[in-house]
C-alpha cells in the first residue's frame, strides 16, 4: 500500500488545532493510502506543541511525528523539515487554520494516482474577507514576478499542494538558505495540475502575515527568482546619466549666451536629489542580493530541532 505524509507547519495555532485534526482525520478515513502525520512546531509561544503531544496520545493507532523547532524559524524552514522527514510516495502540505480543505484530499490523491500528475496544487478563485488593499498588492506582486522572472506563479496559489515523491526529492536537494516555496515549486517543473476552491477564513486564531511580513516575503521572492531589479538599476544609470549629458549642455550654452550662472537654481536641486534617489534606490537593490550572498556563504542551518516525539 502506498503511503501518505500530511505536513503541517504549526506556529502559535493553539485555537484551532484539535478542530482541525478532528476534521482532517475525518477526510484521512476515507482515503486508500495508509498516512503519517508530520507536525512542525516553529517555536510557538502558546500551547501549540502540549496540544500536538496529547492528539499523538490519544491516538497512538495512527502514525504521528512532532518536530519541535528550538525557536521560530518561518514557515518556510517548517515546510523544508516536514518534506525532509517525510517518507511516503506522495507528500501534501497543508496549513492548521483549515483554509486548505481537508475534503480536497481525495480527489488530490485520486488526480495523482489516476492522471499520473508529480503534483496537485491548489488557488485561490477569490480572495472573500482579506482586507481589499492586501489583495490588491498580491495581485501586483504575482502579475510583477510572472513578468520579470523565468517561473509561472498561479495568481491565488497556496502552498497547499501534494506531490510525488520525485518533486519532493529535488526540492530538498536544492540547499538554499533563503527560500521562497512558491518560486521552488514552479522552478523545479514536473507536470503540475491547479484545483481551484474559494477562499475560505481562519476557524481560529490570527494570521500570522502582517502586510509587512507579506512585502518582505515578496522581496524574497523577487530577489531568489529574478536579477531584473539590477538590471533595472543598470537601466536607470545609462537614462540618468544622458539626462544629466544634455542637461549640462544646456546649462553650458545658457551660460555662454545669457550669462546667468544662478537662475537654474530650483531645476539644479531637482536633479541633484533626483539622481540621489536613483543612487540609494540602486545601492538598495545591490543591497538586497549582497545581503542574501552573505547569508548563504554562511552555510547556516535552514533550522534547529530540539526535540522529536
Amino acid at each position: 500500500m502506498k503511503r501518505l505524509s500530511i505536513i503541517v507547519p504549526c506556529y502559535n495555532e493553539e485555537p484551532a488545532l484539535h478542530l482541525f485534526f478532528n476534521v482532517l482525520k475525518q477526510e484521512v478515513s476515507k482515503l486508500s493510502v495508509s498516512v503519517e502525520y508530520i507536525f512542525i512546531n516553529d517555536g510557538s509561544k502558546d500551547k501549540t506543541l502540549q496540544i500536538l503531544k496529547e492528539i499523538k496520545v490519544n491516538n497512538l493507532e495512527l502514525q504521528i511525528h512532532i518536530i519541535n523547532f528550538s525557536r521560530n524559524f518561518g514557515k518556510e524552514s517548517g515546510i523544508l523539515a516536514g518534506l525532509k522527514e517525510s517518507t511516503g510516495d506522495f507528500v501534501v502540505l497543508m496549513d492548521a487554520d483549515l483554509q486548505d480543505p481537508p475534503y480536497l484530499l481525495s480527489e488530490m490523491l485520486r488526480q495523482m494516482e489516476e492522471e499520473d500528475y508529480d503534483s496537485v496544487a491548489t488557488y485561490r478563485v477569490d480572495r472573500k474577507g482579506e482586507p481589499p488593499i492586501r489583495s490588491f498588492f498580491a495581485r501586483k506582486f504575482y502579475q510583477l514576478i510572472n513578468k520579470i522572472s523565468d517561473v509561472t506563479i498561479m495568481d491565488g496559489a497556496r502552498d497547499y499542494r501534494m506531490m510525488s515523491r520525485v518533486m519532493v526529492d529535488s526540492i530538498i536537494s536544492l540547499s538554499e538558505y533563503h527560500r521562497f516555496s512558491k518560486g521552488i515549486f514552479a522552478w523545479v517543473g514536473f507536470n503540475t495540475k491547479y484545483m481551484e476552491f474559494e477562499n475560505v477564513e481562519r476557524i481560529a486564531g490570527e494570521t500570522k502575515w502582517s502586510f509587512w511580513k507579506l512585502v518582505r516575503y515578496a522581496i524574497e521572492g523577487i530577489v531568489a527568482f529574478t536579477t531584473a531589479p539590477l538590471r533595472i538599476s543598470i537601466f536607470f544609470g545609462f537614462v540618468v546619466s544622458f539626462m544629466a549629458f544634455f542637461y549640462m549642455v544646456f546649462v553650458v550654452i545658457k551660460a555662454l549666451l545669457y550669462g546667468d550662472p544662478v537662475a537654474g537654481y530650483p531645476s539644479m536641486m531637482t536633479i541633484i536629489l533626483f539622481l540621489g534617489g536613483i543612487q540609494l534606490l540602486s545601492i538598495g537593490v545591490l543591497g538586497e542580493y549582497l545581503a542574501k550572498t552573505y547569508m548563504e556563504v554562511k552555510h547556516r542551518p535552514n533550522y534547529i530541532i530540539k526535540d522529536r516525539y
